[in-house]
């Protein structure tokens, strides 16, 4: 049977349907419907492509997930009578059962060349019974059904009274279930999709160009974007749009369609600026300046979704601020888009807000914000006016539209100005379900001179681009810039002397903007008496205690001999025949030597200046103590002395390693109770391994999708882990398109426990090579020769991956909507872009990093790296030299105090995909020749960020990534940040002290122990290592130029010190 259809969501319907006829005399909502003893819905013929949906279709369609015409559907209280053909009545078997909310009679007409049944007399007859039926009385239907019906009718004794039940029907299909909203969801991904990176970028084109194109045929060509043509030259949809959308991957293409044809409108259409959904694009020519209205909307498994845009090319100030207000209007109005909300209450907030901020708009501004939407595009019956007293509920979707009309501009005309999105009701507040071209930067265009300064809407001014490299310049010719863009004209004498921007200008000329504004933001975010502490904000001694009294000493305080108490973490040290206990915090470290025949042990403590010169930053109440810096005993008994040493020395370890794992688990959390699925079972998906891996032999389990969260069970039930929704930061999915597993990853916003260990990743995933698959072909090699199995074989393998690759992509995507409606919060699946990747060191191996919509990542071997975007304040590309094939990246936070992310040994042959790559997501980078020293770097700026925006900011590392840095000149800004070797160590070491750090070893003594181990025993890092290579090949390339021998490039040289010399960032001490 070709036409599948939902029982349990039908039946789910049917008993909101009875429900709210119950509750109708108690609920405004349903008024209309009370008192009534039937509902009478009647379809008959399809309406014409071009007519809008009717209302009552929209019923039938949420009920029985298609559209049935010629079908009579009669609602009682307690039968459903549905009337329709004999092949219509087989399809509709399908949702009679046991477990229907109430019976469901299906009367079906006899075939046509059969003698008439009784179908319609028993429809009659009921129909009949009733003396108020409820109907859609605004509604005219045709066709055969409809006229042997009213003939039927006008024979029968009685008709019933009839009442518009319109607003209850609208009531019921307001709110959305998961079902209508993932439809919504992706309908609206669709329409951002195509205004995003079709419409916006077809009209620069054509503003670029000053093509001579109607209003028509741009509508034409956008609507082509899903295909056109029939038979033969049918055309299916353009991936080349659809695949630079986000879940877009199993679109049921079928199933979409234009709600309207899209609107285009320009000071050039002959029926001026209309703001309502029927306005038409007219036959016009496009205007290449002035205001651009664009409105699209599309329709996916009869859902819909709309968006509407204003583009403005020379924008006058009074039409930037009208602008402003727009989305300022649209950010305000989202908190009123909440559950229990009253519509006209709405609205009078609208035109509060608008008569505030500018109160000669008031008579301009539309007369209703927007109207409900779903299977209908507008429904009336929720249209966001003065008048409508109805409340918004939890998830319904609105299309909100603002906007201002019969505007006049400097010369008189009039022009319109509007912003629609489609949005969804919430409890707290509305949230966007479309998005994109809505800012300043992507919808005013400027007109100016390249001889003249750049104007653009965040920068009042610009210099003009340098001439290139090639001796050709900007021509002087007029140009249009979109938010920074430079758009060619097309008039003759323009065209002969135009120079395309490169890709380098470009960058730079972005950047220089990304620098400033970062420079501006950093002066507005850091206040002056804002001053950073270096993260050590309620820094102070620490108290502890050993015992609460006398009564509580150990009995080995009477001997008034050393004595290490490991139960309560103290040493007992007898001072002029007292007893006096100290715990271990207080020590620093311990060392013993000996001289003769007295074995020495001395105790060092920690106190505040214990280095002459430091800088104290550790505060003491008391500024007036005294404190003991170290006490020292001697002893003819060395071997007692040796086990007090070997005690002491492993109470602190273990005191340093507690105290490491307790800031190791500072931020672990403690989630929620997972709220598990009840009445049905969780989705799940099977036969997948979790990473990092539980305890005990490696077998695949399962992953559940509960209410709040999701279980990973292993096979045999006895371990799991529960993710929470509200945990989730971010969900990505990667293909096994060139990899060997299919990954579903979630990044969390706080690590868990998992087993023993913190983690901040979950991954799960499935090999894409079946190991139960026999590769060895087996009896077939006895029947085939030639290649005829490795195709089969390579074929199977193809469809084993694609089918991995749907099935891990849906459960992503169940994972994505259950989140989004369980927290409120859209959380959308996101994927690698593989041809954006490139290689690169994060940790101590050499990975492929893939950009993601909002990461970077490395998701295929732990130990991953996922780096959100939105968090990076800068990007400095280092060792960036024409002799070296490799480069580094560092990646410095929003947040200061975190430790900038180093990705070493990037090849060289990347580094444009590298700086194309961060521009293009917004990210302001630099260049310089040599690796800097990020740790003093990181500590001054710590001390005062407003200090160091304001002495320039980030202008130190010299560059706005479209320019070569000079090493002189590198050397020369990054010496704004090296710290005096003296300072630095003593710095470092009031960092150690401050903490109770034991990894500063005592400089009393020879053997004093370090407790944490000498960081010389460690091995180079790679950074290091990387230095010292380049350090070598520069050698070797200095030496082939004066002509030396191998040999003597390998035998050491001494070097003078330099007066300013550096190393890789790194200052070098006088000696």
């Amino acid at each position: 049977m070709s036409v599948q259809l939902n029982k349990a969501i039908f039946n789910s319907r049917i008993r909101l349907i009875i429900t709210a006829w119950a509750s109708a005399s108690e609920n405004e909502d349903y008024a209309s419907i009370a008192d009534t003893g039937a509902l009478f819905v009647s379809a008959g013929d399809p309406a014409g492509e071009d007519d809008p949906i009717r209302k009552g279709t929209a019923f039938q369609t949420w009920l029985l997930g298609f559209e049935f015409p010629s079908t009579f559907m009669l609602f009682q209280k307690d039968k459903i009578l549905i009337l329709c053909s004999a092949k219509k009545a087989k399809i509709l078997q399908q949702i009679k059962g046991i477990d229907n909310p109430v019976p469901i009679e299906i009367l079906a007409q006899a075939p046509p060349k059969e003698p008439t049944n009784d179908a319609m007399p028993k429809f009659v007859q009921a129909y009949t019974s009733h003396s108020r039926v409820a109907t859609l009385v605004k509604e005219t239907q045709t066709g055969k059904l409809v006229k042997e019906w009213e003939t039927a009718l006008a024979s029968a004794n009685s008709k019933p009274d009839l009442i518009d039940m319109a607003p209850s029907i609208s009531s019921m299909l307001a709110v959305k279930d998961d079902e209508e909203l993932r439809s919504i969801r992706t309908a609206a991904n669709l329409t951002s999709t195509l205004l995003t990176h079709y419409i916006a970028v077809k009209l620069e084109t054509i503003l670029d160009k000053e093509a001579k194109i109607t209003h028509e045929q741009f509508a034409g060509q956008i609507e082509a974007r899903l295909g056109s043509g029939e038979g033969e030259d049918a055309k299916g949809p353009d991936m080349k749009v659809w695949s630079k959308g986000r879940g877009l991957n199993d679109v049921d293409w079928g199933a979409t369609e234009f709600c309207y044809s899209p609107i285009i409108q320009s000071k050039s259409s002959k029926f001026g600026y209309d703001l309502r959904s029927t306005a038409e694009s007219s036959d016009d020519l496009i205007a290449h300046n002035g205001v651009f209205l664009l409105a699209t909307g599309i329709r996916y498994r009869g859902y819909c979704a709309n968006v509407g845009r204003t583009i403005i090319v020379a924008p006058t100030k009074e039409q930037e601020e009208i602008y402003n207000l727009l989305l300022l209007l649209q950010a305000d109005l989202l908190s009123k888009l909440k559950d229990g909300a009253v519509v006209r209450g709405i609205y009078q907030h609208a035109l509060s807000f608008i008569k505030d901020k500018k109160p000669s708009l008031e008579k301009n501004f539309v007369k209703s914000i927007g109207f409900g939407m779903g299977l209908e595009f507008r429904d009336s019956a929720y249209l966001l006016s003065p008048k409508n007293s109805r409340h918004l509920k939890e998830n319904m979707v609105v299309n909100l539209a603002l906007g201002f009309s019969d505007l006049q501009d400097d010369n008189g005309k009039t022009y319109a100005l509007h912003l629609s999105d489609t949005v969804k009701v919430d409890h707290e507040k509305g949230i966007l379900l479309t998005d994109g071209v809505k800012t300043v930067k992507d919808t005013l265009f400027f007109e100016t001179n390249d001889a003249d300064d750049f104007k653009s809407s965040k920068a009042p001014k610009k210099p003009p681009v340098k001439p290139l490299a090639n001796g050709n310049s900007s021509s002087p010719a007029k140009n249009k810039t979109v938010a920074g863009k430079v758009l060619r004209t097309k008039t003759r004498s323009a065209a002969q002397e135009e120079v395309m921007v490169t890709t380098a200008a470009k960058i730079k000329e972005h950047q220089t903007e990304l620098h400033a504004h970062l420079q501006a933001e950093g002066l507005a975010k850091h206040s002056e008496d804002g001053g950073g502490s270096g993260g050590k904000e309620g820094k102070g001694w620490k108290r502890f205690q050993s015992y609460k009294g006398d009564a509580a000493l150990p009995k080995e305080a009477e001997s008034m001999k050393i004595y290490v108490d490991r139960k309560a973490q103290t040493i007992l040290l007898p001072v002029h025949g007292f007893a006096a206990p100290f715990h271990i915090n207080t020590i620093k470290n311990a060392s013993k030597n000996d001289e003769g025949d007295f074995t020495y042990l001395r105790i060092n403590f920690q106190t505040p200046g214990q280095l002459a010169g430091k800088k104290e930053d550790t505060p003491f109440e008391d500024p007036d103590a005294t404190f003991i810096r170290s006490v020292t005993y001697r002893s003819t008994d060395g071997h007692r002395f040796d086990t007090i040493f070997k005690q002491i020395t492993d109470l602190k370890k273990e005191a340093n390693k507690r105290e490491q794992q307790k800031k190791e688990m500072a931020d672990v959390i403690e989630q929620d109770v997972l709220q598990e699925m009840k009445g049905r079972r969780p989705t799940k998906l099977p036969e997948v391994f979790v990473r990092p891996a539980l305890d005990g032999k490696r077998l695949p389990g399962e992953v559940e999708i509960h209410q709040n969260g999701l279980r990973y069970q292993s096979p045999m039930g006895s371990q799991k882990i529960d993710i929470l929704f509200t945990n989730v930061k971010h969900l990505f999915f990667q293909p096994c398109d060139k990899e060997l597993l299919v990954i579903i990853h979630i990044h969390l916003r706080a690590p868990i426990m998992i087993g023993k260990k913190k983690a901040h990743d979950v991954q799960f995933f499935r090999e894409a090579s079946d190991v139960q698959f026999d590769e060895t072909g087996n009896r077939k090699r006895k029947h085939r020769y030639g290649d005829e199995d490795e195709i089969e074989m390579e074929q199977q393998e193809r469809k084993r991956r694609q089918m991995l690759n749907k099935e891990f992509s849906l459960f992503a995507d169940k994972i994505a909507d259950a989140a989004t409606s369980s927290t409120g919060e859209t959380l959308e699946v996101d994927v690698p872009f593989r041809e954006l990747s490139f290689e690169g060191v994060p940790h101590r191996t050499n990975v492929r990093l893939q950009p993601t919509t909002e990461c970077l990542v490395h998701l295929t071997d732990p130990p991953f790296l996922v780096t959100t975007l939105s968090e990076i304040e800068i990007a400095s590309l280092e060792r960036v030299q024409f002799t070296l094939k490799q480069f580094d990246l560092v990646l410095i936070f929003k947040d200061f105090t975190k430790p900038p992310l180093h990705i070493n040994s990037i090849p060289s042959a990347q580094l444009d995909d590298v700086k194309n790559w961060l521009d293009s997501v917004d990210i302001a980078l630099s260049e310089g020749p040599v690796n800097l020293n990020w740790g003093p770097i990181m500590k001054t700026i710590n001390e005062s960020p407003h200090d160091f925006f304001q002495q320039g900011g980030w202008s130190f590392l010299g560059g706005a990534g479209g320019e070569e840095s000079d090493p002189e000149d590198a050397s020369g800004s990054e010496s704004e940040f090296e710290a005096d070797p003296e300072e630095l160590v003593s710095e470092e070491s009031d960092d150690d002290v401050s903490e109770y750090d034991a990894s500063d070893a005592s400089d009393d003594d020879a053997s004093a122990s370090d407790f944490g181990g000498d960081g010389s025993d460690e091995g180079d890092d790679w950074d290091e290592l990387e230095r010292k290579a380049a350090k070598s090949d520069l050698k070797r390339a200095d030496g082939g130029k004066k002509g030396d021998s191998d040999s003597d490039d390998d035998r050491p040289k001494k070097k003078k010190p330099a007066a300013h010399g550096k190393n890789n960032g790194k200052s070098k001490g006088r000696r």
